[in-house]
């Protein structure tokens, strides 16, 4: 067995493939080449003939056995040349004699076919490379890009001005070098107070990971948000102070009046026979007051302090019909949808469809409609539940101040139940949104929260 394998590898070695088809054409004009000297020298021609006619035929013989040599192997090294090109990323060679009428042209014609579709590909490559790299330097984001052993490898002219650097000179250099690993851990998106080399302020973090050559990265944006929160920021301690300002001065008005009339009151000498009554009816409406203000103070506390959902097996239909019970003032349609348990805190969902039920009843009692809840599932993109509280009331008239904490309409209402329970949904990855009704007057409450 090895013996056969090193003769085979004596043969490949000294008859190679050019070789192997010089012995080739040779052989194949072997038996012609005989016959014909056989007859030359065996008829009756003088020797200076038979000599001439001998040199005639074999230098025919070899001849073409070594031009069809060369004619094989060059149109192999053309294709050789052609191919090793297109690997070397030159696409601008081409074969002449690629016409479509053999066997070679064909192979040819495939090569330039080739040729030509690779160059028109590089060029979209290289014009969508630039409008890429124009499109990083242009917008107003940090683009950085970190392979598996967190070396960077990409980024663009504002990442330049972040750091303090060209990127001839941070290409390379690890996260930790550059003070960038705090981007590559923990969960994302997040917002986070860093000081770079070029800036201060609060960063936007997103992060997404992609591949390059088969090998793993990680693509870091950061985002400017100093500015954007700053109004936002300004914007809510504003609302705040507007809000605050409202229900203290609702009580702290009376409070004063009633105070200063109740001051007059005792300074006087000759007082009436019921000023008694006077006196405790204003202390009455002092008190009231006071804990109306305690009230106030204590909802806001709820409002700042929602605490962190403790997920746990939640069956909604149990859940839906449990909360559908506990109205009595109407009763309220329950439409079975599918079985399903989602993992969520069951006492803040309890809370949250108390609110949505309790309000699609009240909009229901004004118009003497009724109201339903109803479920079904949502499976893309990602599977959801989708939870519908429908009234048949008045609907929405003024949509822009649903979820401002202390908006209300209601005479006794805080204005905070649909803002908590837009909270909740939120806390637990869902959303709540209110619409009003286009197969009928009355308002449609949607929440969906994720089924994991």
């Amino acid at each position: 067995m090895n013996e056969k394998r090193s003769f085979k590898k004596v043969y490949r070695r000294y008859f190679n493939y050019d070789r192997r088809i010089l012995i080739t054409a040779i052989l194949a004009g072997l038996p012609g080449s005989l016959l014909g000297l056989v007859l030359l020298w065996t008829g009756d021609y003088s020797s200076k003939v038979q000599l001439t006619f001998t040199l005639f035929v074999v230098g025919g013989w070899f001849g073409f056995a070594f031009a069809l040599r060369e004619r094989v192997v060059y149109s192999l090294r053309t294709l050789s040349n052609l191919l090793a090109a297109l690997r070397e990323g030159d696409y601008s060679l081409r074969a002449l004699a690629s016409r479509n009428v053999d066997s070679l042209g064909e192979v040819m014609f495939e090569v330039n076919a080739l040729a030509d579709t690779l160059q028109k590909q590089r060029f979209g490559e290289m014009e969508a490379s630039a409008l890429l790299r124009k499109v990083m330097d242009e917008i107003e984001v940090v683009v950085l890009a970190f392979d598996g052993e967190q070396k960077l490898r990409l980024m663009n002219r504002h990442a330049e001005r972040l750091l303090s650097g060209q990127a001839e000179r941070l290409l390379g250099r690890t996260a930790t070098e550059l003070g960038l690993e705090e981007c590559l851990q923990g969960e994302a998106p997040r917002v986070l107070n860093v000081a770079f080399p070029g800036s201060t302020g609060r960063w936007e973090l997103r992060r997404g990971k992609f591949r390059e050559q088969g090998l793993p990265h990680q693509l870091v944006v950061l985002s400017d948000v100093t500015r954007a929160l700053r109004d936002e920021e300004r914007q809510a301690w504003q609302r705040l102070v507007q809000v605050l300002r409202h229900e203290i001065n609702n009580s702290l008005a009376p409070i004063h009046s009633l105070s200063d009339s109740l001051r007059v009151l005792l300074a006087r000498r000759l007082r009436a026979p019921d000023w008694e009554e006077d006196l405790r009816q204003g202390l009455d409406v002092i008190g009231e007051r006071a804990k109306a203000l305690n009230r106030f103070m204590v909802s806001y506390a709820q409002v700042t302090r929602l605490p962190k959902p403790r997920p746990g097996p939640v069956e909604v239909g149990e859940w839906v019909k449990r909360v559908a019970n506990l109205e009595t003032r109407l009763a309220v349609n329950v439409v079975l949808g599918p079985s399903l348990t989602v993992q969520a805190d069951g006492d803040q969902l309890d809370q949250l469809l108390i609110n949505l039920v309790k309000n699609a009843v009240d909009a229901a009692l004004e118009t003497g409609g009724g109201a339903q809840v109803s479920w079904h599932k949502i499976t893309k993109p990602s599977p959801v539940l989708e939870i519908c509280v429908e009234d048949e009331g008045p609907g929405i008239s003024n949509t822009a101040n649903l979820f401002v904490p202390f908006f209300t309409t209601k005479p006794q209402g805080s204005g905070l139940g649909l803002m908590l329970s837009r909270q909740i949904a939120e806390a637990h990855g869902g959303t709540l949104t209110l619409e009003n009704r286009t197969d009928r007057t009355g308002c449609r409450a949607r929440l969906r929260l994720p089924i994991r």
